[in-house]
């Protein structure tokens, strides 16, 4: 998918597989690349789209999260353009290998997926550049901002904003894509309770003109992430509710309506109903 200029010196390519996106923020020292697709052959493949667009040299990495679909490209990156700084969440540095052998192991066990060769033959590079709060990138006429807001989708999301444009990069704190119905991803890894928070601070950092770049699909404005958050909210509030009325994790799901298909927040009650203080929750009902 070819590169889009969706404001100065700042392109998106929205790649198949994952409906993934691969975002480009320039400046006169060179090119930032945001995410780096789902593996090795994967990223070669955005590397020549790079080359392709003729921006300029890429002079850094910055991984959303750990997760695979946005990290395993790394080492493609750093074999085209030498031994770039890689920046991540210290959160997300520390868990990409683990999570990213968890995935191979996914892989191993499905071997009829088209794209399991190529995952499971792919090195895991994580970032060497981590932060904890907030930190700033130079690319020369040009800072941008990184930013964890807190967690939500995994423990080390961050949000990249360029202020001078007025655009910011939500990785998959926002979920655009039709490929999951625009349904956030609630996996294993995430943190539905504090996630309506976090997307409190990334809409402190927008204003109503931002435009925003999810991890999956395509850009989106305030107002979506608005309501996403508050959608997100709603399931948070639901499983506090649930369990302080004394029903069961393994009952919630049944127990009233959801603002997502039930079948894709298994893991969001689960992992919610964990996360909670005992003074939170009461004893089952009989």
């Amino acid at each position: 998918m070819a590169f889009t200029e969706i404001a100065d010196r700042v392109w998106v390519a929205r790649y198949e597989w994952f409906d993934v996106n691969v975002t480009l923020v320039g400046g006169d020292r060179g090119l930032l690349v945001v995410d780096t697709h789902a593996s090795d052959l994967a990223a070669r493949a955005v590397v020549d789209d790079v080359r392709r667009l003729g921006a300029g040299e890429v002079v850094g990495v910055v991984n959303t999260h750990e997760h695979f679909d946005h990290t395993f490209g790394n080492g493609a990156f750093r074999a085209a353009y030498g031994e770039l700084p890689i920046h991540a969440h210290e959160v997300a540095a520390e868990r990409t290998v683990p999570a990213g052998e968890r995935i191979k192991g996914l892989y191993d066990a499905d071997p009829d997926d088209p794209h399991g060769d190529e995952v499971r033959a792919t090195v895991i590079v994580p970032a060497d550049r981590t932060f904890s709060s907030a930190v700033s990138l130079d690319l020369g006429d040009r800072a941008v901002e990184l930013v964890h807001p807190g967690r939500g989708h995994t423990g080390g999301d961050l949000v990249l904003r360029v202020p001078d444009v007025d655009v910011l990069l939500a990785g998959d704190l926002v979920e655009e894509s039709m490929a999951r119905n625009g349904v956030p991803g609630f996996g294993d890894d995430c943190y539905p309770l504090e996630w309506p928070h976090s997307l409190d601070i990334v809409l402190s950092l927008s204003t109503s003109a931002t435009v925003v770049v999810p991890g999956h699909g395509a850009p989106v404005d305030r107002e979506f992430v608005e309501e996403q958050r508050n959608a997100i909210g709603i399931v948070a509030q639901t499983i506090r509710d649930l369990a302080a009325r004394g029903v069961r994790a393994e009952d919630a799901l049944e127990a009233v309506g959801w603002p997502y298909p039930r079948e894709e927040l298994a893991a969001a009650v689960r992992r919610g109903y964990a996360q909670l203080s005992r003074s939170e929750k009461r004893l089952p009902l009989a």
